[in-house]
């Protein structure tokens, strides 16, 4: 159905435990995505910014969307800071593509950020909790971990799975982050390292969940038709699509399955005339293991109950017949929240373009990049082409 923008441009700084403070990672990812244009491009022909953002810890809840444009070095510009839990990066990218695809912009400045490593435990618990349901799963004291043990439990015995497929996931994402520079954790782990880790919330270990990360990613997305003048190899977004669900998993029909997923699923697909066997990658939010077992499923690659066995066949590694989370997944790279979903599209923006070096796919045409706020309330569905 033709082309609805592109990615021209893209920065990303490393994920991590970092020095640097919220001003200065969004700068350097501005700057990266800045000179990565081929063509070179000004900065005041951004006609807008777009910032996603949780605001961990309380950073600058108010109004941080002038912060980028001041740190971006685009004074003037129109700015908004969109928030939606972890899939803040996801539905800024939507945002942003709809500016451009309207005709009101024609090159628009996407970045995400997050600083969550400089509060206490206790903090980092209180703002990945603000995420779910307030009333009836914060104040019973469910955790974060808590909520997806709850799931991972679930399907495992629904579906009579057995753990080694968490695990396989942990093995697999560790194997690709070892190859990404970027990444926060660039170690392999072996499936007995994740059985014998210490249990966070039964099934799942430390190595099943992500980790609390700093960084920030940014792109630079123009109209199709102004996309050359930038680069002559921009990376198309052809779909997008946004779903939501009930705050809390208790008022869903299935626990192992997320709507939001598969309504912003569908939604991408018939925006991009595309069906999934036109799919060369995914990059999927596996913010615990069983996320990425639940997206392969609801974005309907794979049957309920399935994904466990093409994980552990290696359909998903990076030779395998469909990878997924080619650069460490939020498993590995880590996960900032507001910067996941941004960050998903600049593995795309440079797989793609051939461009990932050592972790690089042999010869992708087409990617899919999922990102979920909370435990699948909300989600982003985007499609992306080359050529």
């Amino acid at each position: 159905m033709g082309h609805r923008a592109a990615i021209v441009g893209a920065g990303h700084t490393r994920f991590g435990v970092l020095e640097e403070g919220p001003r200065a990672l969004l700068k350097s990812a501005v700057d990266a995505a800045v000179a990565s244009v081929d063509k070179g491009v000004e900065r005041a022909a951004v006609g807008e910014a777009y910032l996603g953002t949780l605001g961990f810890g309380g950073w600058q809840i108010g109004n941080a969307s002038a912060v980028l444009a001041e740190e971006a070095g685009m004074p003037g510009v129109p700015t908004t800071r969109v928030e939606n839990a972890c899939a803040s990066g996801g539905t800024a990218i939507r945002a942003a593509v709809r500016a451009v695809e309207h005709g009101d912009r024609d090159l628009v400045l996407v970045a995400g950020l997050e600083k969550m490593t400089d509060v206490s435990n206790a903090r980092r618990r209180y703002w990945l909790g603000v995420s779910g349901d307030t009333e009836w799963e914060r104040s019973a004291g469910l955790t974060f971990a808590g909520v997806y043990g709850l799931i991972a439990s679930r399907y495992l015995a629904q579906h009579q799975v057995g753990a080694d497929a968490l695990a396989e996931v942990a093995v697999k994402n560790h194997e690709n982050g070892a190859l990404n520079p970027n990444a926060q954790f660039q170690k392999r782990v072996t499936r007995e390292d994740v059985r014998k880790a210490p249990r966070v919330a039964d099934p799942l270990g430390l190595y099943d969940c992500c980790p609390v990360s700093d960084g920030a990613a940014a792109l630079l997305i123009a109209s199709p038709g102004s996309a050359k003048k930038f680069t002559d190899t921009p990376v198309y977004i052809d779909g997008v699509g946004a779903g939501s669900d009930t705050l809390a998993v208790q008022e869903r029909p299935e626990l192992t399955r997320f709507g939001a997923t598969r309504w912003a699923a569908d939604e991408a697909f018939h925006a991009a005339g595309v069906s999934r066997s036109d799919i060369s990658f995914l990059e999927v939010h596996d913010c615990f293991t069983i996320a990425e077992l639940l997206a392969i499923e609801d974005l309907g690659f794979a049957k309920p109950g399935t994904a466990g066995g093409m994980t552990l066949d290696g359909t998903t590694r990076r030779d395998g017949r469909l990878p997924v989370n080619p650069d460490g997944g939020l498993k590995a790279k880590g996960h900032p929240i507001g910067a996941t979903g941004v960050s998903q599209a600049y593995e795309v923006f440079l797989q793609l373009r051939g461009a990932a070096e050592a972790r690089q796919l042999s010869h992708p045409s087409r990617a899919l990049t999922q990102n979920v706020g909370g435990a699948g309330a909300t989600a982003n569905v985007t499609i992306y082409s080359v050529g």
